[in-house]
C-alpha cells in the first residue's frame, strides 16, 4: 500500500512582529484572498453575492464583517477575508466575472503607529498624508522594487499585502526604515 505525503503549508514569516521608534510591523495572520475582475454588468451580482457594495471608485475600499474589498482597476478588486470563502460566495453569479483563490500568493503586514507612514514612505513615492490618503484608501504602488497593495485602515495604520515570494524583502525593508522613521 502506497503512502500519501500531504503537505502543510507553513504561513512565511508566521508571528513576527517588530516595534519601537513609533511605529510596530506585524505579519498578519493567514486570510482568504481572492482576485477578482468583472464587467460592469455583473457588479451588482457580485456585489450581493459577497454581502459587500463593490467600490467603483480609485483609491477606494469597502469593510464588512472582516471582508474587505479594494478596488485595484476599473475592473478589478482584490478581496480579504478573515474567516470567509468569498470564492465560493461568488460561484453561483451568472454575471461574466473572474474569482481567483491567491490567497497562499500573499502576505499581509500590519504597520501602526505615528511613524507608520514615514516608514511606508522610505521605499514608497505614494502620498500618504491623511488628506491624499484618507482612512480605507487604497491602492497597488511600490515599496523599493517590489509591488504592494496598500490600505489605510486608519489614521496611523495601514495594510500591506505582498507576494509571498518577496515578503523577506519588505520585512527587511520595513524593519531597516522603522529604525530610521
Amino acid at each position: 500500500m502506497a503512502k500519501v505525503a500531504i503537505a502543510t503549508r507553513h504561513p512565511a514569516h508566521a508571528g513576527k512582529s517588530l516595534g519601537g521608534h513609533g511605529v510596530s510591523l506585524k505579519v498578519l495572520e493567514p486570510a482568504s484572498r481572492m482576485s477578482l475582475r468583472a464587467r460592469p454588468a455583473a457588479i451588482a451580482a457580485l456585489s450581493k453575492a459577497l454581502g459587500i457594495v463593490l467600490p467603483e471608485k480609485p483609491k477606494s475600499s469597502a469593510a464588512k464583517a472582516g471582508r474587505t474589498v479594494l478596488w485595484l482597476g476599473p475592473d478589478e478588486w482584490l478581496v480579504i477575508d478573515e474567516a470567509g470563502d468569498p470564492v465560493a460566495d461568488c460561484g453561483s453569479v451568472k454575471g461574466l466575472h473572474s474569482a481567483v483563490d491567491v490567497s497562499h500568493r500573499n502576505v499581509g503586514i500590519a504597520i501602526v503607529g505615528p511613524n507608520a507612514a514615514a516608514t511606508i514612505n522610505a521605499g514608497c513615492p505614494q502620498d500618504l498624508s491623511l488628506q491624499a490618503f484618507p482612512v480605507g484608501a487604497a491602492s497597488r504602488t511600490v515599496l523599493g522594487k517590489v509591488e504592494i497593495v496598500l490600505l489605510r485602515t486608519g489614521e496611523d495604520a495601514f495594510r500591506l499585502e505582498c507576494w509571498r515570494s518577496f515578503s523577506d524583502y519588505v520585512w527587511g525593508f520595513l524593519s531597516e526604515a522603522a529604525r530610521d522613521a
